[in-house]
């Protein structure tokens, strides 16, 4: 229909007949003379509607409202010295038209294009016209060009493209399952996948040697900012590999993506221990865009006189003390911010928020201060090195929960001290997981990653000190992704499964066909997943996944608009053997 889209022409066009399609971005009378801002996907250009050059498009024109669907005929000229707009890449040059036909026209809408400042369940609601920006079609075609960077970066390293199948068996992998009740077969059910990670490992067996896939995933899972029911990831295994050639191909994608973008990141990327971010950062994905690290100091309160921290600092193994230095915080934070700071950290389980300003030669300030000896003052200046103006804030009591809530009073003080550089890209690996996760109270022992990654040690007695070969790629305080190494020996794995608890029986119903694989030649493999949806959402500035999926559902997993989900007709539900029992009133 069209000849050019709107913003493709320019000053050189000039004296070109020219047919545009397009949307009514707005509408303009000015004695006589309509001016039309035709928008499609590529931008605007000015329609000039002149009884004197045109009497019919011009009686159309008098019809158009915005969002109506125009097609336009006419000769693009130059819009004349004082007329042009720089706001528009077109601003120089209008089109006059000749023939204007209204394609199809628009109801009112329940608000204006663009305007964010509308509540996201109507956005939602209507996503197709939130779509419509120009920031939205940016971002769905930066969307694009990571999905075809990905494609050709892999492709020309011989990995093979294989889609796995999306009905399959629930196998326990963190999340709960979305299930799918069959017809043929009543009472049983198939599940949407987690990830392909099982026939991946199956495909390896086979001898591709290098698979790929762009994936849909599927969790039942409470979400967030970062998190959908449904999200796509690029996933990637190999065979005959370790562990640092399967991050050499996942550095080489990730800066062939960011190329694709316009930005250029340079591999190898930092590595650093779980542990040592544990420790430093109080988290596993942690941001290293600012400094602001913690600080290990239980050594220091052995015999102080501060009860409280005498008697956590007794149990090393167990519990922590740490110290986390704010430079120029005495200054730039007031006691209503300390008292909001500790109101903040005690939703994450801290009993408290223990703080002492430094003044003029290291002096110290604070609640607690009464209570250490000037060796323990000395001490703390020195370990936490810190100077006049500064501030110390401290956590105590058990490790996990102290590491927890540090590690966010870490990233909260960035942000209200604005310490994020927003610009920037720091990447880190974290390797060396441990293997299994114990939670503090539970007998139960549960796979960090899964059960399927390969251990570092598996001949060590201490559980609690073995660790994997899983890596995971933290970009800005956000976890894209990340894999491991695998099992391939069926004796390595019949050991795992035995710490964890899970019997023959048990392992042979849950995942007896991998189990199978396994003792047919299984080579060694490893490989990888990166967040799709989250790696668009980093790269086009983000602050929401829901922003990056065309069709996203809302943080209470419902689609707004197809209204999903929705009850079913009863005679479907007979079909598949399926009766719904009202649940009972509190």
């Amino acid at each position: 229909m069209r000849t050019d889209y709107c913003a493709q022409l320019s000053e050189k066009d000039v004296g070109k007949e020219v047919v545009l399609c397009g949307w009514a971005n707005s509408y303009r009378d000015h004695g006589g003379v309509i001016f039309i801002d035709l928008r499609d996907k590529s931008g605007i250009v000015q329609l000039v509607c002149d009884p004197a050059d045109s009497q019919e498009a011009h009686k159309t024109a008098t019809r158009v409202r915005d969002e109506y669907v125009l097609i336009a005929k006419g000769k693009v000229r130059l819009r004349g010295e004082g007329l042009e707009n720089p706001k528009l890449k077109t601003g120089k040059i209008e089109v006059v038209v000749e023939e204007l036909c209204i394609e199809n026209e628009s109801e009112p809408l329940p608000f204006l294009i663009g305007d964010t400042s509308v509540n996201e369940e109507i956005r939602l609601k209507y996503r197709y016209l939130d779509l419509r920006t120009k920031d939205a079609f940016h971002t769905f075609q930066l969307r694009s060009k990571v999905a075809i960077a990905a494609r050709n970066f892999l492709d020309k390293n011989g990995f093979l493209e294989v889609e796995t199948p999306i009905l399959t068996k629930s196998t326990p992998e963190g999340a709960r399952d979305y299930l799918v009740p069959s017809r043929l077969y009543p009472g049983e059910f198939y599940a949407l996948p987690q990830s392909p990670q099982l026939f991946k490992q199956l495909l390896m067996v086979a001898g591709f040697d290098r698979y790929f896939q762009i994936a849909k995933c599927f969790r039942d899972e409470d979400l967030r900012a970062d998190r959908q029911p449904e999200f796509t990831q690029i996933d990637v295994e190999m065979s005959f590999c370790t562990e640092d050639e399967v991050i050499a191909i996942a550095e080489g994608l990730i800066a062939e993506i960011f190329k694709a973008s316009g930005i250029e990141v340079k591999p190898p990327f930092k590595r650093m221990s779980y542990a040592e971010a544990m420790e430093k950062y109080g988290s596993d994905k942690p941001d290293l865009r600012f400094g602001l690290e913690l600080v290990d100091v239980i050594d220091i309160f052995e015999d102080t006189e501060l009860k409280v921290f005498r008697e956590i600092a007794q149990f090393k193994n167990i519990n922590r003390i740490k110290a986390l230095p704010v430079p120029g915080g005495a200054d730039r934070l007031s006691r209503k911010d300390i008292d909001a700071l500790t109101d903040f950290v005690a939703k994450f389980g801290a009993k408290g928020l223990a703080w002492v300003k430094v003044k003029a030669g290291g002096e110290l300030q604070g609640p607690i201060v009464k209570f250490l000896s000037e060796e323990e003052k000395s001490a703390l200046v020195q370990r936490c090195s810190v100077k006049e103006g500064d501030l110390i804030f401290f956590g105590a009591g058990k490790k996990r929960v102290v590491l927890d809530y540090m590690g966010r009073l870490r990233d909260e003080l960035a942000k209200r001290l604005e310490l994020i550089d927003n610009e920037k890209f720091e990447f880190v690996w974290i390797v060396d997981f441990p293997m299994f996760e114990i939670e503090e109270g539970e007998v139960k022992i549960k796979a960090l990653h899964h059960p399927f990654t390969m251990p570092k040690n598996i001949d060590t007695e201490d559980i609690e000190a073995m660790t994997s070969q899983a890596y995971d790629i933290v970009l800005n305080g956000v976890e894209l992704g990340g894999g491991s190494i695998r099992i391939h020996k069926t004796e390595i794995q019949k050991r795992i499964f035995e710490i964890l608890g899970i019997s023959q029986e048990e392992a042979k119903e849950k995942f007896g066909f991998l189990l199978e694989a396994l003792q047919y030649g299984a080579p060694p493999h490893g490989g990888f997943a990166l967040g799709f949806d989250r790696l668009v959402m980093l790269l086009s500035k983000k602050d929401n996944i829901r922003d990056v999926i065309a069709f996203p559902k809302t943080q209470k997993a419902q689609c707004l608009l197809t209204n999903a989900p929705s009850p079913v007709d009863p005679e479907q539900l007979k079909e598949l053997h399926i009766r719904i029992r009202e649940p009972k009133k509190v």
